[in-house]
């Protein structure tokens, strides 16, 4: 029994030490794990260059859509993958709808190597 306590002691040690070390290589970057694809889709198009269209730079001042609106819904939209072109070659078509309280924008983005285009915004009223 006193061995059992021994064993439980050295691996709750070693355990606390791992958490420290993890902790402390990876505080202060941005580190995340995207499991869903929705979640992938989304960090691809962050971390690419984000450029407008004309047509979508005429809606942002057609309907007055603020671009804080726009980069709110690419961080946090969901990606409707049976409308979007997924397999097209080499630029693919991904259509994301924005969440309360930005549910009226639709957008698409063209996701390109080192480019995302916003090529087309809707608004709903």
């Amino acid at each position: 029994m006193h061995d059992m306590k021994r064993r439980f002691a050295l691996y709750g040690f070693g355990f606390f030490i791992g958490i420290i070390l993890v902790f402390f290589f990876l505080g202060g970057k941005r580190a995340s794990c995207n499991w869903l694809p929705n979640d992938r889709i989304l960090n691809i198009i962050q971390q690419k260059k984000i450029e407008f269209s004309e047509e979508a730079q005429l809606m942002i001042t057609k309907h007055q859509i603020d671009s804080l609106s726009v980069h709110q819904v690419l961080r946090k939209g969901n990606v409707d993958f049976s409308k979007s072109e997924v397999k097209n070659n080499p630029c693919r078509k991904y259509i994301i709808n924005g969440n309360q309280p930005l549910e009226a924008i639709e957008l698409t983005v063209q996701l390109c190597d080192s480019i995302a285009t916003i090529i087309k915004i809707k608004n709903a009223p």
